[in-house]
């Protein structure tokens, strides 16, 4: 008896595209941000806030498309969306590389602005996953794509060393020129994504109404926990290149605390989905607005190497555990025909904040200092922990109601 070789399961084999796409996006994504402060602070000369601006344009460039990206990817499919957002990327990335080249600030931030929009279609690599997974395998999924960034954490730094000095003297331009290949690289990847296409109702305005969606306790927790988890985040790392430099450190020894960090921000997706299933999902978010809160306690108790290497590894771990976290949370509040909007919804509020943290950073970095932009973190990390201790609680209270019944 003969039997035909098994398949590859399209289940595993989109989520393993969609990982490699991620390797590649977080790739383009670290560069810029270990380059893009000590660019504009180059180009604009000794200590000023405007240094983090493009990062601020970034992530408003995010803020903006995040929404408009999902309701596209809703009427015209993920594919379409992913390659339109590659695209961009090398747009960006060519950009930048022409604002390097003339000396431009503005052109500098008009690629920050493209890269922004660009990561606002990438960022739905994990929601693709979840949409072609298992109930029983979606917290999974979501963080194998994630874990995509592992690689990246280890060879974006290190192709950002590698090209920084490219083309002498011209600081800086070979990496957005290599980011720009990055990001054809992701065009290539995403054309093998095969994700059934179900068009979104109404344009993605099916369902319930966003308000009734959003009062929903879980939604809440979701936002709260991705929203301050992630601009806790985006404060540190911003400000992390400039607080080193003032420090007297080179760019050599800031990419690597940002390697490390980025590694940290990844690592713990190969485990993340797992502790989800195991311990819950409210006393992950928990753990990881705990290791943020130590972020700011250890770059609060000194300024050497180890202080912002340390910090930085633990505010990346926080970050997975309350973004991965989130995102598992908020897949459990919405139908299939209230999806895009309920993501778009969600990334646009995040990044809204995200945006608000790097435009901040760099203020606080040049008119406060070093401890004033970790003592910032503190309030948006005890919300995370006030909405995830107050979900636990109101679950607890309705089962026993439900029990009593």
């Amino acid at each position: 008896m003969t039997s035909a070789s098994p398949s590859v399961d399209p289940m595993r084999r989109n989520v393993a595209v969609l990982a490699m796409a991620q390797v590649l996006f977080q790739c383009t994504q670290i560069m810029s941000i270990a380059t893009t402060p000590l660019a504009g602070l180059a180009m604009l000369g000794g200590d000023t806030p405007y240094a983090t601006v493009p990062i601020f344009l970034t992530h408003l460039g995010l803020m903006s498309v995040t929404l408009p990206a999902a309701l596209l990817m809703g009427s015209v499919g993920r594919r379409a969306g992913f390659s339109l957002g590659a695209v961009l990327g090398m747009v960006s990335g060519f950009t930048s590389f022409l604002a390097i080249w003339n000396q431009s600030f503005v052109l500098l931030c008009i690629g920050a602005v493209l890269q922004g929009a660009s990561a606002a279609f990438a960022w739905h690599y994990r929601f693709a996953a979840a949409d072609v997974a298992t109930p029983q395998f979606r917290a999974k999924a979501i963080s194998l794509v994630m874990a995509g960034g592992v690689i990246a954490a280890f060879l974006g730094p290190q192709i950002a060393k590698w090209s920084v000095g490219l083309f002498n003297p011209m600081l800086f331009a070979g990496v957005y020129l290599v980011l720009s290949a990055l990001a054809f690289g992701m065009l290539v990847l995403v054309q093998f994504v095969e994700i059934p296409f179900v068009a979104t109702a109404h344009g993605g305005r099916g369902g319930r109404p966003m308000r009734v969606i959003a009062r929903q306790p879980k939604f809440l927790a979701a936002v709260l926990s991705s929203m301050f988890g992630y601009a806790v985040m985006t404060l540190v790392m911003s400000a992390t290149p400039l607080a080193m430099h003032a420090c007297g450190f080179g760019f050599g020894d800031s990419a690597t605390v940002i390697q490390w960090h980025a590694a940290a921000m990844f690592v713990p997706a190969f485990f993340t989905g797992s502790l989800i299933t195991r311990f819950g999902v409210l006393r992950i978010i928990s753990v990881g607005a705990v290791l943020e809160i130590g972020c700011a306690l250890v770059n609060l108790a000194g300024i050497d190497f180890m202080n912002f290497l340390f910090a930085n590894i633990l505010v990346g771990a926080g970050w997975n555990f309350c973004y991965v976290g989130g995102s598992t949370l908020l897949t459990s509040t919405y139908t299939q025909e209230e999806k895009a909007k309920v993501q778009g919804t969600h990334d646009f509020l995040v990044y809204s904040m995200t945006a608000t943290a790097a435009a901040l950073s760099g203020t606080l970095q040049a008119k406060s200092g070093w401890a004033m932009v970790n003592l910032a973190a503190l309030p948006m990390l005890s919300i995370v922990l006030a909405a995830a201790l107050w979900l636990a609680w109101k679950q607890k209270q309705d089962g026993v109601a439900q029990a009593a019944e």
